[in-house]
C-alpha cells in the first residue's frame, strides 16, 4: 500500500508543493476505497468470500481507521508553515547562547551535517512521535540506513530532525512533541520551517513557543 501512494507521489510531480502532495494522497485514497467497496460486494465479477472479505478489511482501513494507518506506515505529510524572519532578537537571548549549547550523547559524525536550533521541512518518511531514537547521532544514522534500504522508486531520507530537549520540542501542529522524537523526511529542496529563533511575530502568534528553536537537524547527501 505505502508503495503505490509513494507511487503516486511521484507521478503526480507534486514535489515540494504540501497542498498538492495531501491531495494526491486523499485522491489516491479515495479512488482505493471506491474500488475496495466494490469488491466487497462483488460488483467486479469476484466470487471468492476470502477477496470479498480482504476487501471490507480495506474498506474499513480506508474509512474508519486511516489516521492511525498513516501513523504506523510513517505517512506524515505536514500542514505548510508559512514562516518570514523579521531579524528581531528576543530579549535576554544573546548569540553566545546559541553558541555554547551543547547537544547531549555521542556527537553527529560530520557526514550529519548537524545543526543545532534548526528545524526542516519536508515529506515525512518516518513520523517521529512513533520513532525515537538515543541521540541526534542515532537519529541521522536510521536516517542514513532508510536511504540505503529503499526499494528503488521509493524516497530516500535526506533530511533528519531530532528532539533532544527533556521537556520536549516546540512545534505549530497539534500534537506534543516529546524528547528523542526522530523524523525521518525527504526534500528534493531542503528548506527552513526555523532557525535559531522564533520571531517576535511567531511567538505573539504562539504564546507557547519558547525563544529558542529546540530541535536539532541535519541534510544529508544521498
Amino acid at each position: 500500500m505505502i508503495d503505490e501512494i509513494l507511487r503516486r507521489l511521484q507521478s503526480s510531480d507534486v514535489k515540494g508543493n504540501v497542498s498538492a502532495q495531501r491531495e494526491a494522497v486523499e485522491s489516491w485514497r479515495r479512488e482505493k476505497l471506491e474500488e475496495a467497496k466494490q469488491l466487497s460486494i462483488g460488483r467486479q465479477g469476484i466470487n471468492s468470500t476470502i477477496l470479498q472479505e480482504e476487501a471490507r478489511m480495506l474498506v474499513r482501513v480506508l474509512e474508519s481507521d486511516w489516521a492511525a494507518l498513516s501513523e504506523e506506515i510513517g505517512l506524515w505529510i505536514p500542514t505548510e508553515i508559512i514562516h518570514k524572519e523579521h531579524g528581531d532578537k528576543p530579549k535576554g537571548v544573546e548569540d553566545e547562547d546559541l553558541d555554547e549549547d551543547v547537544l547531549p550523547g555521542r556527537p553527529p559524525p560530520p557526514e550529519c551535517h548537524a545543526e543545532l536550533h534548526t528545524d526542516y521541512d519536508g515529506v515525512a518518511i518516518r513520523w517521529g512521535l512513533t520513532h525515537h531514537r538515543d541521540s541526534a547521532a542515532d537519529c541521522c544514522q536510521a536516517c542514513i540506513e532508510q536511504a540505503k534500504r529503499a526499494k528503488p522508486g521509493q524516497m530516500k531520507c535526506n533530511i533528519w530532525v531530532y528532539c533532544p530537549a527533556e521537556t520536549g520540542c516546540h512545534s505549530p501542529d497539534k500534537y506534543e512533541h516529546k524528547y528523542q522524537e526522530c523524523w525521518l523526511k525527504y526534500a528534493e529542496k531542503p528548506k527552513l520551517n526555523f532557525k535559531d529563533r522564533y520571531s517576535e511575530k511567531y511567538r505573539n502568534a504562539h504564546p507557547a513557543a519558547p525563544l529558542v528553536v529546540p530541535w536539532v537537524s541535519g541534510v544529508v547527501s544521498l
